[in-house]
């Protein structure tokens, strides 16, 4: 990284750790960021664990970390990317995601608030679907419908065709198109909506610096094929739990009109709409979007949950 981040000085208040943990065969790398958890009682700090996107790891949340200093926040390297190297012998698909999920909140916070961003709202709502125990869901940039019929289908397309290629060219070759930085910066600059300048630039240097911080072409490929064969909508019906859901007026994967039907699916979902933002909400607009959680987490659950 070598552009400052806005949010360096809140980010430098939080305490934040290293840890390690096995699960499914493999070792996954994870960050507490926060207090710690406390004796037990009521005053102690929520805890949650928050799921990275598609082709991120754990940073990219960091700036909706920095407005939530009384939190206790678990954020792992998913599978395959940043310093989490592969489940051995899995194909990384949603499956293999949602399962990963379920083994690691059991292993280092059970009963933890559980949060996803993008493709991790997929692997949040599956995992959570799916048995994994939690009293709150919490989904930034929900994927809310299939990213090929989103306003952008036709990039969506194009970027099938580039990781199939990059699947079937020589490795060497096509793991440098998968990492290619012209091709991440325009991702970059597709995705950005913010007129400031100077956060524009600490946006393509994250990209620059994260965005290819897969282990390999086989596993960015099964993780891609995850990411635009599932949506949030599959799961919904069947998450017990009261779901917050960030969505973005200007997102180009999910449009805004098929959040606000999502949010119809749930049995007790909350919708908060962020103006003037699109899928870069955790870069954007951090403080909006942790000020919704902040106070998505002081509405008592009801008895019974």
């Amino acid at each position: 990284m070598t552009v400052a981040s806005p949010y360096a000085d809140r980010l430098s208040r939080l305490p934040v750790e290293r840890h390690e943990v096995e699960v499914l065969g493999a070792t996954t790398a994870y960050w507490v960021y926060g207090p710690s958890t406390g004796s037990g009682t009521e005053s102690d700090p929520t805890t949650v664990i928050a799921v990275h996107g598609f082709r991120g790891e754990h940073h990219g949340l960091e700036p909706v970390l920095a407005y939530l200093p009384e939190a206790r926040v678990i954020a792992p390297d998913l599978p395959g990317f940043g310093e989490t190297p592969p489940l051995p012998g899995r194909t990384h698909d949603l499956a293999a995601y949602a399962e990963w999920l379920r083994d690691f909140s059991v292993a280092v916070a059970p009963g933890a608030v559980i949060l996803g961003h993008s493709f991790g709202s997929i692997v949040a709502s599956a995992a959570v679907s799916g048995g994994l125990e939690t009293p709150r869901l919490i989904l930034i940039n929900p994927i809310g419908a299939p990213a090929l019929e989103g306003p952008k289908g036709v990039m969506t397309r194009l970027a099938v065709w580039y990781y199939d290629l990059g699947a079937v060219l020589p490795s060497r070759l096509g793991t440098a198109l998968l990492r290619n930085r012209l091709i991440v910066r325009v991702m970059s600059i597709t995705m950005a909506k913010t007129k400031d300048a100077s956060l524009r630039r600490f946006i393509h240097d994250q990209h620059d610096t994260y965005f290819s911080d897969f282990s390999d072409r086989d596993v960015l490929r099964d993780a891609f094929v995850a990411s635009v064969s599932h949506d949030v909508r599959a799961f919904a019906p069947q998450i017990p739990v009261p779901t917050l859901l960030v969505a973005a007026q200007k997102d180009d994967i999910t449009p805004i009109e098929a959040e606000r039907h999502l949010a119809t699916l749930f049995p007790d979902a909350e919708l908060v709409e962020i103006a003037d933002v699109g899928h870069l909400v955790h870069y954007e607009t951090p403080a909006e979007a942790a000020g919704a959680i902040r106070r998505f987490l002081r509405v008592p659950v009801a008895r019974g949950r």
